[in-house]
């Protein structure tokens, strides 16, 4: 089977984004892994669907697999590049995209070349759990922006050992069955962050993850009082930026990610076979 392609990332967490609106692409878990393969494939951390919204009332469906194979909820950088491609493709208003996702439905705007995405509000929220973890106990926060995140801040972002520990808390039981992304966050004197984040699904350090940069802004301001709109830095060295509003104490609306979304290349690529990676 040949598909065509759009290559695409958003601040360096990578996608291989599919046009699937007439809805006779069927990818499955093998091909997936078989496209996002940096030897094998295209090379992506994930692999997302174009598809028509069906009933919603909305622009269009959001589908988005894993570089495992396994389907996620949502991806944030993944959604501004999703929003790039639509927009593209005639869907919306031109400068504004209303879509499904697994994790419910999002809108998005592009202004200046930013797309910004309105996220759901956080979930679940639990903050100052202490977890054991192999180096003793240890402060953890965990909140839901789409997709479950596990949030650590650390004085020395350079010092952490993102395989180890990011797959310890990735896989602890306290995030069981289904885990939770991993983010070290270290906050500078002038308020801004530093963030290194394992994503599951990925089950490594991708040079963004726009959930976990949402995560992460809202945690930073919840706990050590960081001001909004909170200016993150990630690993590729993009800056993004995350806004909300606080209701009470702790009740989170209002969530805007904001950053950009950039076309790599594009081609076509025939899928057949099984791609091993063990």
């Amino acid at each position: 089977m040949k598909i065509g392609f759009t290559k695409m990332h958003g601040s360096g967490n990578d996608f291989v984004v599919i046009d699937n609106l007439e809805g006779g692409r069927e990818i499955g878990p093998e091909q997936v892994v078989r496209l996002c393969h940096r030897r094998f494939g295209i090379g992506a951390d994930g692999v997302l669907l174009l598809e028509e919204p069906g009933d919603t009332g909305l622009d269009a469906r959001m589908v988005y697999y894993n570089a495992d194979g396994s389907r996620g909820e949502m991806c944030g950088n993944g959604a501004r590049c999703f929003t790039a491609f639509a927009l593209s493709r005639g869907l919306g208003s031109g400068k504004e995209l209303r879509f499904m996702t697994d994790a419910g439905a999002l809108t998005a705007a592009v202004t200046n070349g930013r797309y910004t995405i309105q996220m759901r509000p956080p979930g679940d929220t639990k903050l100052d759990r202490t977890l054991e973890l192999a180096n003793g106990p240890a402060t953890v926060h965990y909140t839901n922006t789409g997709v479950p995140h596990a949030v650590r801040f650390v004085d020395d972002i350079e010092a952490v050992d993102i395989r180890r520990e990011g797959a310890e808390l990735r896989y602890h039981a306290a995030f069981a069955p289904k885990g939770a992304n991993a983010n070290f966050v270290e906050i500078r004197d002038d308020g801004t962050l530093l963030i290194r984040t394992y994503e599951r699904g990925v089950e490594d350090e991708t040079l963004a993850c726009g959930t976990g940069v949402t995560a992460a802004g809202i945690v930073a301001h919840l706990i050590r009082g960081v001001p909004g709109p909170v200016q993150v830095n990630v690993r590729s060295g993009d800056t993004l930026t995350v806004d909300f509003t606080v209701k009470g104490q702790r009740e989170v609306e209002n969530v805007l990610m904001t950053g950009p979304a950039a076309t790599v290349f594009t081609g076509t690529i025939e899928l057949a076979g099984k791609v091993t990676t063990g």
